[in-house]
């Protein structure tokens, strides 16, 4: 068979807080994510030549690079390392997932087509083969990997991936900002130390939700402060009946709502359409 078709999920941080900046410039954090069913999808076609070719469509497909992207980096990766040698490949990719909005698209897209080769192509990688070229790709790639909730400690770059599915009614805005993920980190003063919450492997879904309003994203007052919209969209969503909080996920710039009932989600979206005609709004349930 010489096409293939593939989805990669979008990632979600329920919450985020940066430990401290290494000497590298790169930052430690503990963050829990999650996933929904909102996903970009990848058409994969087998081709004649030695090139790949890339292609994004879909409604996010603009401001990003045919030729210099997550995907194009994996591809090179494995040619460097004389994978695939014999055979290049067309990939279309139709962008659901709004582009530099902190949803880990790029991550997921890279994630997916990593899984699919390794196990379509019968490359026979083992799990720390399929980390290490994660990691070379970018940091939420090794993340997600699998569509799994999970936490990062913030030590040594360990995850955890947690058995338990939360199962929250989320709203996910998008305000048409694309956030810089090295600007905002960069830029960034809010620092948080290391607390370890064992409600967050708890059964029950009340101390569940009870950790998650009391936790927060380090990185939403550096994204406000470039970008006031998002402030305005935050307070919005956090104001409608049902829900429990509102936060941006990752580095901005979407905000996400989780509410008690998906009805009330749904009714919020409603209403966001209105005050926001121009916003991109999806609700869905998280895993």
């Amino acid at each position: 068979m010489n096409k293939f078709k593939i989805k990669s999920f979008c990632k979600i941080n329920l919450s985020l807080n940066v430990l401290k900046r290494n000497n590298n410039g790169y930052h430690s954090i503990s963050s829990l994510i999650t996933f929904c069913d909102l996903h970009d999808v990848l058409l994969i076609n087998k081709i004649k030549g030695t090139k790949d070719k890339v292609i994004f469509t879909g409604k996010f497909k603009n401001n990003i690079n045919n030729k210099k992207n997550t995907l194009t980096n994996l591809l090179n990766i494995l040619r460097k390392k004389k994978i695939l040698r014999e055979q290049a490949f067309k990939i279309n990719v139709k962008k659901n997932i709004p582009h530099g909005a902190g949803l880990g698209g790029g991550s997921s897209n890279a994630a997916a087509l990593l899984n699919f080769f390794n196990k379509k192509m019968n490359l026979k990688f083992k799990k720390n083969q399929v980390i290490k070229i994660a990691r070379q790709i970018g940091f939420d790639v090794p993340i997600v990997l699998k569509k799994q909730n999970t936490f990062l400690t913030g030590k040594n770059e360990k995850i955890k991936r947690l058995k338990k599915n939360f199962n929250l009614n989320i709203l996910i805005v998008y305000p048409n900002v694309v956030c810089q993920t090295k600007k905002i980190y960069r830029n960034n003063k809010k620092f948080s130390f290391f607390k370890r919450n064992f409600q967050l492997f708890s059964k029950n879904k009340k101390k569940i939700i009870t950790y998650l309003r009391n936790q927060n994203n380090d990185l939403e007052q550096t994204v406000i402060k470039f970008h006031p919209r998002v402030g305005n969209l935050i307070n919005f969503i956090k104001i409608q009946n049902g829900c429990y909080f509102s936060r941006i996920t990752g580095s901005g710039s979407a905000c996400i709502g989780i509410f008690s009932k998906m009805e009330e989600a749904i009714y919020a979206q409603k209403l966001l359409n209105i005050k926001f005609k121009k916003y991109w709004s999806v609700v869905s349930k998280t895993i």
